[in-house]
């Protein structure tokens, strides 16, 4: 997380030690935004090297599209799909909870579906 006033240097900066993709942007402890890898080349493209002292609210995407913890992996994965995003806030209660990537997403539903072609097998298997 990063606050709305923070440069696009200090938004690279956190990516890059943190390793992540994306970070979401805050303003009084309300997420306003969310600043990926994508917004600060676009900005970057844009501008060139002078982007850097830009705010993150200037590069970030708003308003922020967010999951329930209950929603599904596969209805998850449709709205990155359908929005063309890569990040998702979790969002219960009004309470940022968690933060899942497409990456996570697809990470999850191999498992499930690895899973579920096991116990096929061991249906076969026993029948």
């Amino acid at each position: 997380m990063i606050g709305a006033d923070a440069s696009l240097a200090d938004v690279v900066s956190e990516l890059v030690v943190r390793r992540i993709g994306a970070l979401l942007v805050l303003e009084r402890d309300e997420i306003v935004g969310l600043v990926s890898e994508r917004d600060v080349i676009r900005v970057l493209a844009a501008e060139g090297a002078a982007a850097l002292a830009r705010r993150a609210r200037d590069a970030m995407t708003a308003p922020v599209i967010t999951i329930s913890p209950h929603d599904s992996v596969t209805a998850a994965m449709e709205l990155m799909t359908d929005r063309r995003i890569r990040h998702l806030p979790v969002v219960e209660d009004g309470r940022l909870v968690g933060i899942v990537s497409i990456g996570d997403l697809v990470k999850r539903r191999i498992a499930e579906v690895e899973q579920e072609a096991l116990a096929l097998k061991d249906y076969i298997a026993a029948g």
